[in-house]
């Protein structure tokens, strides 16, 4: 008998897995934060034998290293990766046995595409596939990307891609279950998955890589992809030398004074509060990312690379949670911290900041009409499907950088759903902007009766 556990990394939308028999067991891809690898092992009362990489990670920084010494286990990477740290390099065809007394072996199948190193694993029990863990080739209903690496190796990436998941589809059975690491959320994916779980042969029928001849299958991939978050060029260097293990200790704490000083100095504050709260009230030049959202994505996506950060949160539960999510993309420990109300936050005679929140409908009352600009901060490809007539465009990852782009005038900011809107509202409310959050889904914005332009 065999087991396979799921450990959900829902902020970053990536999964590690625990697989094993009765007595030892393998980490595939495990995250920063190992704890939560170790505790899955210890309710099944196994030992990691064995960590595995199906490649070098673009969008996080992996606990692989930490994972393999705290245990003793064995650290598999592909023999390709460029790596400045011992572990044992793993060739096509390689097999490890995962518990002997299971009959449970882990086969090595070159699969480049997402990097030219990757590889994915098939868990075989007494020789029968059962399982393949394709990290960030063959996905749910979609394939990882192939343009993180080298631009200049995009295409051949991608017609890899094409090629590693016909090898996958040909070589195991229809019933063998995919389980990869991207596609629930990661911008590692070339799309977003379709479901929860998959087969080779469900995969076979429905997704493009194996539905699509190879030249049109690459150029509608090369024509969809997205925007690549910018604190993914910090992650392969991060992984390559072997990451530090980390510490998730609270931070120091800062009471309204420091909180004024660091601000001053140019550092950031973010409050991790839910944009509802944050806009009722919070410290004037803080910066929400909502600690519910995709926090280390579009925090780690705007800031500065290195700037200190001040958290603010509500609760120590909700600062330790930021913590664990912001290690995993290499911000690694919070300059210092404050929990409770913005009214502790703030100087004894100061008040606390605000800004209203509307509605598409609300929008429509008053657009169009002099002084007031709509701002679109959606990504480009979500654009194209459609817009406000009039409205400005600047990606929420681009705005820090191009506020003085944006007319006079009250801003109405919206996104596709409000969390980004409320981002950009704090940006632009910290820069001395009067600004209104749209905080409505955009297919709202037909029903109010706004003028679309459709892509």
């Amino acid at each position: 008998m065999f087991f396979v556990d799921t450990i959900e990394v829902s902020g970053l939308g990536n999964r590690c897995y625990l697989a094993g028999g009765e007595r030892t067991a393998v980490a595939v891809d495990p995250p920063r934060d190992i704890d939560r690898v170790i505790e899955a092992a210890a309710r099944r009362g196994v030992r990691i034998a064995h960590v595995v990489e199906t490649h070098l990670h673009n969008d996080y920084v992996t606990g692989g290293p930490e994972l393999a010494r705290v245990t003793g286990a064995a650290y598999l990477v592909p023999a390709a990766a460029r790596v400045s740290f011992a572990r044992t390099p793993v060739h096509d065809g390689d097999r490890t046995v995962v518990d002997a007394a299971a009959g449970l072996t882990l086969r090595a199948v070159a699969t480049p595409g997402h990097t030219p190193h990757h590889t994915s694993y098939v868990l075989e029990e007494d020789g029968t596939p059962v399982s393949v863990f394709t990290g960030g080739s063959l996905l749910i209903g979609t394939v990882g990307r192939p343009d993180l690496v080298e631009p200049r190796l995009t295409e051949r990436l991608a017609r890899a891609q094409h090629a590693s998941a016909h090898r996958l589809a040909t070589e195991l059975p229809d019933d063998t279950a995919v389980l990869p690491t991207h596609g629930f959320g990661s911008f590692c994916s070339s799309g977003q998955a379709h479901g929860e779980s998959t087969t080779i042969g469900k995969e076979k029928a429905s997704n493009e890589a194996l539905t699509r001849d190879v030249d049109t299958f690459v150029d509608d991939l090369l024509a969809g992809l997205d925007d690549v978050p910018a604190y993914y060029t910090h992650m392969t260097p991060a992984n390559a030398a072997g990451p530090a293990p980390v510490d998730l200790t609270p931070p120091a704490p800062a009471d309204a004074a420091e909180i004024a000083a660091r601000l001053a100095a140019g550092e950031w504050v973010v409050d991790l509060r839910n944009r509802v709260a944050f806009a009722a009230g919070h410290v004037s030049g803080s910066f929400n990312f909502e600690a519910e959202g995709q926090l280390a994505t579009y925090l780690a996506w705007l800031i500065p690379w290195g700037r200190p950060v001040t958290l603010l949160a509500e609760s120590a539960e909700q600062l330790a949670a930021a913590q664990r999510e912001l290690v995993r993309v290499g911000i690694d420990r919070p300059a210092a911290a404050a929990t409770g109300d913005p009214r502790d936050w703030v100087r004894p005679g100061d008040t606390p900041a605000s800004f209203p929140r509307a509605t598409f409908a609300d929008l429509a009352a008053r657009y169009p009409d002099q002084g007031v600009v709509v701002l679109d901060v959606r990504r480009d490809l979500e654009r194209s499907d459609g817009f406000v007539e009039g409205s400005v465009h600047v990606p929420l990852h681009t705005l820090h950088r191009r506020l003085d782009e944006i007319p006079g005038g009250q801003v109405w900011v919206h996104c596709a759903g409000g969390m980004r809107a409320a981002v950009a509202a704090s940006l632009l409310d910290a820069a001395g902007r009067e600004v209104v959050a749209v905080d409505d889904a955009f297919g709202a914005a037909a029903d109010a009766g706004l003028p679309l332009r459709l892509g």
